[in-house]
């Protein structure tokens, strides 16, 4: 087993350009529709984009100030869904690009939703529960005019969880002065949240896997497989894989990766990580996440940050399968060199839905004051998703496009017509 303690790793994550990486293939998906230019246009930036100042009082006594922001892509199909997402590198144009994806996804994955996103600048990984508390809560304070369960609903995303979802519902339901729990998923459940929420990002993409699985004759037992990113999704995946006799041999976190030929030892590994999915540290021996990518395998998933396939590193790349769990892994540059190495990417808005596909669900509980077992949640979740896998590869071959292009066909076509029904795009 081999691992690697290196804490930065300069090549693995390029400079943020995922709002234009967004643009630039929605524009190549929109002309294969031969949609009018206007079409283009109005879906490429958020019809709303909120930035925010929350000051906190830190645990020393000293007031910071965070800066926090959402943007709500399109609201024609409905009301706006995304996460929030607690990160240092948080940037206004990630957030703006995490939107548009989302409302592509509920596109999709046919759920009655635009799409929105929201973030705060910050390391959680350096404050106390008490100050995550006190952001959560002045988060919801700053934003609470553009959200709610009939406009905008939030969820976890990197680095938050249940419990900052739990602040952030009690927040709001002081603001409004009524139990709203649609207004937020990703809840814990004894406070309205669904059985199968936390794992519904990672069964969505072992989903997916599966019908990868049954389209290219692999079986997922001794299926070799690599895992970039150790946190919520990609533990859970991991050890459904492991369960499931697949062979896990390498898995990536945010400060170095490791390695095993002949398998990882993955609830071995689960039970040494700590809150933010960080195992590596715990072993001594070196290889870099780059390195981590570039070994051989059959499938490599991608689970943690935006960009770490990149033109770069694109030709290194040793796998027949990358399937993006994470949001933006692979660059549009990198992908043309997938592409042409014929190895098959199946695209983030379709690979991690299982997330907003559940908490839709978490949503209809809500509303219905009744909620589901975990397996038909899963049933559900599985039917859901793999009837999208199946729309976005018969697209991909009907206008012969690679899966993403295929993909943002898929969910600009429901965006499209919604605004033009509404009266807002005329074509």
């Amino acid at each position: 087993m081999t691992v690697s303690t290196q804490k930065n790793d300069t090549n693995l994550k390029e400079q943020d350009n995922s709002l234009n990486e967004f643009q630039e293939t929605l524009k190549e998906a929109a002309s294969v529709l031969n949609y009018p230019s206007q079409v283009f246009e109005f879906l490429s930036k958020p019809m709303r984009f909120l930035e925010v100042s929350i000051p906190i009082t830190m645990d020393n006594g000293q007031t910071k100030i965070f800066q926090g922001y959402r943007a709500q892509h399109n609201d024609a199909p409905g009301p706006t869904k995304g996460g929030i997402r607690f990160h240092p590198d948080v940037t206004p144009e990630e957030v703006k690009a995490l939107a548009g994806w989302m409302s592509l996804k509920c596109g999709i994955t046919d759920l009655p939703y635009g799409g929105a996103k929201g973030g705060i600048i910050c390391d959680p990984r350096e404050m106390s529960l008490n100050e995550l508390e006190k952001l959560s809560r002045g988060y919801v304070r700053a934003v609470s005019q553009i959200v709610g369960p009939t406009k905008d609903i939030p969820a976890p995303d990197m680095y938050t969880n249940s419990q900052i979802m739990a602040w952030m519902l009690d927040e709001y339901d002081h603001i409004r002065e009524f139990d709203s729990p649609g207004f937020i998923t990703g809840k814990p459940i004894a406070l309205g949240g669904s059985k199968g929420r936390e794992t519904a990002t990672s069964k969505g993409v072992l989903y997916t896997l599966q019908m990868v699985s049954e389209l290219k004759n692999m079986p997922l037992k001794d299926m070799r497989v690599i895992i970039q990113g150790f946190g919520n999704v990609g533990s859970y995946l991991a050890n459904y894989l492991y369960e499931l006799g697949a062979k896990v041999i390498g898995i990536g976190d945010l400060l170095g990766g490791v390695y095993d030929e002949n398998g990882l030892d993955i609830p071995n590994l689960i039970d040494s990580r700590d809150s933010f999915g960080i195992v590596s540290n715990r072993f001594n021996q070196a290889i870099t996440n780059q390195e981590l990518l570039e070994k051989e395998c059959d499938v490599l998933i991608p689970a943690a940050i935006s960009g770490v396939i990149n033109k770069q590193n694109a030709h290194k790349i040793n796998c027949s399968i990358v399937i993006e769990a994470a949001n933006g892994p692979t660059t549009k540059e990198a992908l043309n060199i997938l592409d042409e190495r014929d190895i098959l990417v199946v695209p983030d808005i379709l690979a991690n839905s299982g997330g907003v596909i559940v908490s839709y669900f978490e949503w209809c509980q809500n509303n219905q004051g009744y909620y589901w077992k975990e397996e038909e949640v899963d049933s559900r979740l599985k039917e859901k998703i793999t009837d999208s896998f199946k729309n976005v590869y018969n697209t991909s071959k009907r206008y012969n496009v690679n899966m993403k292009i295929a993909a943002y066909i898929e969910g600009i076509q429901r965006l499209a017509e919604a605004s033009r029904l509404r009266g807002w795009l005329k074509y």
